[in-house]
């Protein structure tokens, strides 16, 4: 298949069959060794004094300048249940972050690396892409008994191109189970189009529309080992839910549009000062 990123016609069909793709390590050992030491040492670095929560359930907490100016920098989001009723946090700052972003893709050495290396770029090659910008990246930790929920959504409802052109990837970097907070996914559900979009304005950021009820019985989990490689069409359902067990859940995502033949929403939540280089020109 050549270069690991290469899709191959089989692939190709089970993602636009399906919506999802998981290739099988997709990273090795070193490159997911070489990620965690460095979020470690960022962690080490980073001053919790700043506090701004992450929650995919009340969007008004994400309204606030920390989180808008977090596109084009690298921000750290709390878990919401790692403080106490007095605001203090319950345990080490290393075991109570939610995620870290937006832009790690850009300000890290070691996640630049991976986010631009040639099989990245091959496999948008291979979907068809010809202008690829990764706009978002987020370090993911699902921390063990209070790693959040994360409720049934599609990337292009945030990351919004007209025509619709976002891929999400999630890169495991530990085994993903149903125990500890694997993704859970609608097979062909990217089939039935955009449901609804969230967008910025003068008030603040909001869903256009509320979120529908699906049925939980149309999950299917997604169980990967590390090193694997979930490639996430932007229309398709998915979710994961709370990580109620001992052992941590971390992850690598990273949300790609085409620049070319597709225009960024300009009442996105991301709005950039300055335009984000493209992993290769077609």
């Amino acid at each position: 298949m050549g270069i690991v990123g290469n899709l191959n016609p089989e692939q190709l069909q089970a993602f636009h069959s399906q919506g999802f793709l998981v290739i099988d390590s997709f990273s090795s050992p070193e490159e997911i060794d070489g990620m965690r030491k460095q979020m470690d040492q960022l962690l080490d670095e980073f001053n919790s004094s700043t506090v701004s929560i992450f929650s995919t359930k009340n969007q008004k907490k994400l309204t606030d300048d920390y989180f808008y100016e977090s596109a084009e920098k690298i921000s750290f989001f709390f878990e919401e249940k790692a403080f106490d009723d007095n605001g203090n946090l319950k345990q080490p700052k290393q075991l109570s972050i939610n995620k870290v972003g937006h832009a790690l893709h850009e300000f890290d050495p070691v996640f630049s690396k991976l986010s631009r290396s040639e099989k990245i770029s091959s496999l948008f090659s291979s979907l068809g892409y010809k202008r690829p910008v990764i706009m978002q990246s987020m370090y993911i930790f699902k921390q063990p008994g209070i790693g959040g929920e994360v409720v049934p959504h599609q990337d292009n409802s945030f990351i919004y191109t007209d025509p619709p052109s976002c891929t999400g990837l999630w890169l495991a970097l530990e085994d993903a189970t149903i125990v500890n907070g694997c993704l859970w996914a609608i097979p062909g559900s990217h089939k039935n189009g955009l449901v609804r979009r969230f967008y910025r304005n003068e008030e603040g950021v909001h869903f256009d529309r509320p979120s529908p009820d699906y049925d939980q019985k149309q999950f299917v989990p997604l169980e990967v080992k590390a090193g694997s490689l979930v490639v996430i069409h932007g229309d398709l359902i998915h979710q994961s839910f709370e990580n109620q067990s001992p052992k941590s859940r971390h992850a690598l995502s990273l949300h790609i549009v085409d620049t070319e033949g597709c225009k960024w929403a300009p009442d996105n939540w991301i709005r950039r000062k300055v335009e984000p280089e493209p992993l290769y020109n077609s």
